[in-house]
């Protein structure tokens, strides 16, 4: 009757770990979200030229409570994505896509345009 006791008290602790690393590992897959902060992603690329002076920037955005387009904010369906329109300026315009989650972290992405009239290339 000795022998048994050491070997029930092993078995306890056995399924105790094993009942916490599951927990542990339920924790960590509801935390993936907050661990891997805003992300903001283009469904298109635009060109770094263009003959239109306006452009839209379309995207789906993940885990973000704010988004702005050139400090401007914008706004999302409830999926994620987004349509903005952009107006390029003569020339070099830079258009930065800024993300925000509820604890402060932020995302960006900097997209540079060159705006050229059809008549002129």
């Amino acid at each position: 009757m000795n022998e048994t006791l050491p070997f029930r008290s092993l078995v306890k602790l056995v399924l105790i770990a094993i009942g916490l690393m599951c927990i542990l590992a339920y924790v960590i897959f509801q935390a993936r979200y907050l661990i891997s902060g805003p992300q903001i992603s283009l469904v298109e690329n635009p060109d770094l030229r263009q003959n239109e002076r306006q452009i839209f920037l379309s995207g789906a955005t993940f885990n973000i409570s704010h988004l702005w387009l050139n400090d401007r904010p914008i706004y999302t369906d409830g999926q994620g994505n987004f349509k903005e329109a952009l107006i390029l300026e003569n020339g070099y315009t830079v258009a930065t896509l800024r993300a925000e989650d509820r604890y402060g972290r932020e995302t960006r992405i900097i997209k540079p345009f060159v705006y050229t009239p059809a008549s002129f290339e």
